[in-house]
């Protein structure tokens, strides 16, 4: 189920993000900024037209990642004391192995979250 909600969020982000929706359909305004873009120049590339839909998109794309961190991890610690209370003398090795998975998602998460705060710098 979290599988199909993250594909499905994934495809609606780049539905967002999509050059397509930053374009406004006032001729007369899209023709002025063209006069004005041709006697400046940009200051770079432009990844999104829109920067609120940037950052709209920044902002779920954290929160996916979060969410995504916080139920991995919770399922590790249920799977973790579930074993410990079945097997009271393996206690030392699950525990270990638990903090190694539970770090392990911790540092994918981070760099989602940094992914999605790069965007935010530099995304309009």
């Amino acid at each position: 189920m979290m599988s199909r909600l993250s594909l499905l969020a994934l495809v609606g982000l780049l539905f967002l993000a999509s050059p397509a929706l930053g374009q406004e359909g006032d001729k007369a305004a899209e023709e002025e900024g063209a006069a004005v873009a041709a006697e400046e120049e940009a200051p770079g590339p432009v990844l999104f037209h829109n920067k609120g839909v940037a950052l709209l998109g920044a902002a779920i794309g954290a929160a996916l990642v979060i969410m995504g961190g916080a139920a991995g991890i919770s399922r590790i610690g249920s799977a973790a004391a579930e074993s410990m209370a079945r097997q009271p003398e393996a206690v030392g090795s699950i525990n270990g192995v638990a903090i190694i998975l539970a770090a392990m998602i911790e540092g994918v998460t981070l760099f989602g979250v940094v992914v999605c705060l790069l965007v935010v710098i530099y995304g309009g």
